[in-house]
């Protein structure tokens, strides 16, 4: 009997699944850190998740609003001092992984979360960068995930908040001291990863019932696939269980119940 689940479900068990247990990983707001619990509630109980205000060890039993939600220090083993966070442990080369979103990617894997349109006239200002940019910078690699759409997966970004491999692909070439960036891109149609001389992002494997169509109506580039195409495997009924038990948990109380 298959079982049913929705392409944004697909998308987040795909993105925890990439979590292993001992990674340390600092935990972006919004998708990141949906599949970021999710895997610490699955098959990484021993991911250690780690959060831009500082809570280290962070077990919230919902999802939080933002990274000043109180969940997360009454969850953590300690909190530490934002400064200590990125100096001592980002800058200290201590995070393993870095999980984060975005509202624009390009084909090298740049984000931008700083504005829409021309810098001096902008469309829609957007949050900022927050921590992201120290993030892709210092930690050991970054996995990224966002929904595919042409407003979302751009040939150049409006503005580069955080790097990814610049505008050309070389922007972390000859850079000492620096993590590998962006790894894997996530979505809720494919999983892509850069290739290893251009650094241009390729769909490596694509979701069941997602066809290489889909994805490129979706891109707003000519994305390249890969000769040997994989197919994503699907969620399994205890991913779909605890996702979903998380997200109605998070609902619930959000909604003061």
């Amino acid at each position: 009997m298959s079982i049913e689940y929705t392409s944004s479900e697909m998308m987040t068990v795909t993105a925890a699944r990439a979590l292993e247990n001992g990674m340390t990983c600092f935990v972006g707001i919004g998708l990141p850190s949906e599949a970021a619990n999710l895997a610490r509630l699955t098959h990484a109980p021993d991911v250690v998740l780690i959060y831009e205000s500082g809570t280290l060890q962070t077990r919230p039993e919902v999802l939080p609003l933002s990274i000043g939600d109180g969940e997360l220090a009454e969850s953590a083993l300690t909190t530490v001092a934002v400064p200590e966070m990125f100096r001592y442990w980002l800058q200290g080369g201590k995070i393993s992984v870095g999980f984060l979103g975005t509202a624009q990617i390009d084909r090298y894997a740049n984000l931008n979360t700083t504005l829409i349109g021309d810098y001096h006239d902008p469309k829609v200002r957007l949050p900022g960068g927050g921590g992201a940019p120290e993030i892709a910078t210092n930690a050991g690699e970054v996995f990224i995930t966002l929904k595919h759409s042409k407003r979302a997966f751009v040939k150049d970004v409006d503005f580069v908040t955080t790097l990814g491999f610049g505008r050309d692909g070389k922007g972390r070439d000859g850079v000492p001291n620096i993590g590998k960036g962006p790894t894997r891109v996530i979505t809720d149609l494919c999983v892509m990863k850069p290739d290893p001389e251009t650094k241009e992002l390729t769909v490596v494997s694509l979701h069941p019932g997602v066809s290489r169509e889909d994805v490129c109506d979706a891109t707003g580039w000519e994305i390249r696939f890969a000769g040997e195409l994989a197919s994503t495997p699907e969620p399994s009924a205890h991913e779909l269980e605890i996702l979903r038990e998380l997200k109605e948990r998070t609902e619930r109380q959000h909604a003061g119940e």
